[in-house]
């Protein structure tokens, strides 16, 4: 058998975290889309629900709270 560079804990921790770069570029979208979304929310008059998405925006993008941490 050969042996591997990586130990087989490290090759688990490589999967497991290996797409927090994509994941981070999702948020990113997501948060943006919700504050867009807000933004035009309160241009029609729907103060409430656009606050609403702009907080929720905030709070999913990067430096935002999250809920599985």
């Amino acid at each position: 058998m050969g042996t591997s560079a990586l130990t087989r804990s490290a090759r688990f921790r490589n999967r497991r975290y290996g797409n927090r770069g994509v994941m981070n570029t999702l948020l990113w979208i997501l948060a943006v889309v919700l504050v867009v979304a807000g933004v035009f929310a309160i241009l029609r008059k729907q103060l409430i629900w656009g606050i609403v998405l702009i907080i929720v925006g905030l709070l999913v993008g990067p430096g935002g709270v999250s809920i599985f941490t």
